[in-house]
């Protein structure tokens, strides 16, 4: 999949996921906005794809801040001219049982999963309806699918994404602007590092292909529906879960 002359704008892309989705999009040919809070990792990820030939450059921003985000998509449109695939990656978690859970936890994790994305979507969009062609690939968590006690405020956030994404398919497909997501089941970041040894043999038994997976396997889904192959498809949840949620 050749995706050259491409401008991919990826939040979350200092590390795990996000950062193996850019690495993918600029090895097909995307000049990538690596978007994240820490400016010392997204120098690392501009470096690590500037060594492999591509093209990529950083973008401090916390997607918490409205103000943030409309400065850094002017930014990079300024600087490339357009943003023609939107990975709206960015996440965080704040795990407790609802009777504890603080409301600040909750409005942390709805504003930085959920709401984020709709600001970046509502950015962005005007450069994809101009040119009438766009990309926007939310990643939510086999967890807004199924549920998974302790998280209320995580699997809130990305079943909402996932409704999020069937409503934008809706609004623009007739500009030949895709909406999908992807849906990662258990796959080895540094979100899931801090989880214990027993926590993670009980989750590989649920999974029928028998492994953890790895940000590469998010990033090969991510990079497809980018491309034009993905033409016909919008509104679509992809699973990349190994086999842990079916149906």
């Amino acid at each position: 999949m050749s995706l050259s002359g491409r401008v991919a704008l990826v939040t979350g892309a200092s590390q795990g996921i996000g950062r193996a989705c850019a690495v993918n999009l600029a090895g097909a040919g995307v000049t990538v906005a690596v978007a994240a809070r820490n400016r010392e990792k997204l120098s690392e990820v501009v470096n690590e794809i500037s060594a492999a030939g591509g093209k990529a450059a950083a973008f401090v921003l916390d997607v918490g801040d409205e103000e943030q985000i409309k400065s850094a998509v002017k930014a990079i449109i300024g600087q490339f001219g357009k943003i023609d695939i939107l990975v709206n990656n960015a996440g965080i978690t704040r795990d407790q049982l609802v009777m504890r859970m603080k409301r600040g936890d909750w409005d942390a994790v709805l504003q930085t999963n959920l709401t984020s994305a709709y600001l970046c979507i509502q950015q962005v969009i005007g450069s994809m309806l101009k040119q009438r062609w766009g990309r926007i690939i939310n990643v939510t968590s086999v967890f807004g699918q199924m549920g998974q006690a302790g998280q209320a405020n995580y699997a809130a956030s990305k079943a909402g994404l996932i409704g999020l994404t069937m409503a934008i398919a809706r609004e623009v497909g007739s500009r030949n602007i895709t909406c999908n997501a992807v849906a990662p089941g258990f796959i080895e970041t540094a979100m899931t590092a801090g989880l214990g040894d027993e926590f993670k043999q009980t989750a590989v038994e649920q999974i029928p292909l028998g492994r953890v997976g790895a940000p590469e396997d998010v990033a090969s889904a991510v990079a497809f529906l980018a491309s034009d192959e993905a033409s016909y498809i919008t509104g679509h949840v992809l699973n990349v879960n190994g086999g842990m949620l079916m149906g």
